[in-house]
């Protein structure tokens, strides 16, 4: 496996204005020797992210951003507020600094309020909390990452990537009994819907690569908003409207692990340009195109959305080149109320996304949704990508052209120096190629949503049999229902 094969180069993430890929002095557009850990679910990330905060003194760091915050959300239980232990960390005199996204009205069901609240907590407390509209139109700000540095001990320095914001419903675990503090849904979701997530926990040198994407952001000297209402209405309330200087950056951590990280990102074309990115950045979308067209055996994603058929020519671009191919999608059943293109949007874009792929590749196509034990759908907010077991993504980009053009997105693409080594190992599969984290990852997903115990994958690990038993699994629950 050569690392260059699957990830970008410097050249081909098409943006030399980042520092992102020049930080690391041989100009490599990724880091390697670091560990990576799938963080299934929201109460996993979130216990994780409250006992490392726990542990920061002071002049450590604390860096966030974020698509929505609620300040009363629990990490674990009470007095876990999200706002609470963040503001705690600050009167620990650690160094607290947030950006999130302004985020339009709640009554067009966003969260410019417990975003705004969010900030007041945590800069009561003595940290420094910006609400960035530094957006196109319509836009949103959607990366959700944490940065954690020790300025004694960078061995503990960690970084969390994914799809999990720091808000309610997302603390849910492999029950999915849902969030106790839930947020308005679809009815078919019920009073407490079900969630399934993952973020990703990073320790190594790519610690420093997150924090060069929120540095990027927080010293960008565009103003964080240009809209004359919301100018006036900030200097009012005396809200920050220019962030403060950051400390310097403290030296990448050591190496720690088998494991090649790759930042992916979007960031759009605005006419009010990123200085870090001033023609934009689609590096989220050409690290895809240039992995799926060495797909061979198995791709198989977790989204919330997969509804524009842009991008899902990608997908059928490569299905219609390898007719081994086989591709399985875990998406949510039924489309969620956020924002204005809920429900019969949502519905239709998933469909024309869903004939692309048909058209591409038949019956070696699938997509299924989840339910929990007792036939309550899980609302699938995870985005995850494996291919053949060998390239995978964690991150905040959904497969769908805003995530891939017109938001900020982030996502953390992981290469695994170390072979899985597993028998069967079949000539036509997966085979020597296939590596321990993407695999382990997979069959951990794969156990979680077929309800098999720990260790209950052998028959997972060739992508037919592994294609046949999802089949399996939903003819089960469509009898189940069938008889009442």
């Amino acid at each position: 496996m050569r690392v260059h094969d699957w990830f970008l180069t410097a050249g081909e993430r098409g943006n030399p204005a980042s520092r992102i890929d020049s930080r690391h002095g041989d100009g490599v557009a990724w880091s390697t020797g670091n560990t990576v850990r799938p963080l299934v679910h929201g109460a996993a990330y979130f216990a994780d992210l409250l006992a490392r905060v726990r542990e920061l003194r002071e002049g450590d760091l604390l860096l966030f951003t974020d698509w929505r915050g609620d300040p009363d959300e629990r990490l674990d239980g009470p007095g876990t507020e999200v706002a609470s232990v963040f503001a705690d960390a600050a009167r620990r005199r650690v160094v607290v600094k947030g950006l999130i996204w302004r985020s339009h009205w709640d009554r067009l069901r966003f969260s410019a309020e417990e975003n705004r609240q969010l900030g007041e907590e945590i800069e009561a407390a003595g940290g420094e909390y910006l609400r960035d509209m530094r957006v196109p139109p319509g836009g949103s700000h959607h990366q959700k990452l944490v940065v954690l540095r020790h300025r004694g001990d960078p061995r503990r320095d960690i970084a969390y990537v994914g799809g999990i914001d720091l808000c309610r419903s997302r603390r849910d675990d492999a029950s999915h009994a849902g969030d106790p503090q839930a947020a308005p849904m679809a009815a078919a979701y019920g009073p407490r819907p079900p969630w399934h997530d993952v973020q990703a926990a990073i320790q190594g040198p790519a610690v420093g690569d997150v924090e060069a994407v929120f540095r990027e952001r927080w010293t960008d000297p565009q103003p964080l908003t240009r809209n004359p209402v919301h100018r006036l209405a900030d200097l009012l309330r005396h809200d920050d409207t220019r962030a403060d200087p950051l400390p310097a950056q403290f030296p990448d951590p050591p190496a720690c692990g088998p494991h090649a990280v790759q930042l992916l990102r979007t960031y759009p074309q605005r006419r009010s340009r990123y200085s870090f990115a001033p023609r934009g950045e689609h590096s989220v979308a050409r690290g895809y195109l240039k992995a799926l067209r060495r797909a061979r055996s198995l791709i198989y994603i977790e989204d919330q959305y997969l509804w524009s058929p842009q991008v899902a020519e990608c997908f059928a671009e490569a299905l219609r080149d390898r007719p081994e191919l086989l591709m399985v999608g875990v998406l949510p059943l039924h489309p969620d109320q956020d924002g204005l293109l809920a429900g019969t949007p949502q519905v239709l874009g998933r469909r024309q996304a869903l004939q692309v792929l048909k058209e591409a590749g038949g019956d070696r196509v699938a997509v299924y949704g989840v339910e929990n034990r007792v036939g309550t759908p899980v609302y699938v907010h995870a985005k995850v990508c494996v291919v053949d077991d060998t390239w995978t993504t964690i991150g905040s980009d959904n497969f769908n052209r805003r995530s891939w053009t017109y938001d900020s997105e982030l996502t953390c693409a992981v290469l695994d120096e170390t072979s899985d080594g597993r028998e069967p190992r079949d000539p036509g599969g997966l085979g020597d190629g296939a590596r321990r984290l993407p695999r382990e990852l997979r069959l951990a997903l794969a156990r979680e949503h077929l309800d098999r115990a720990d260790g209950d994958d052998r028959d997972l690990l060739d992508p037919r049999s592994f294609f046949a038993a999802y089949a399996a699994a939903a003819t089960a629950l469509e009898d189940w229902h069938a008889s009442g």
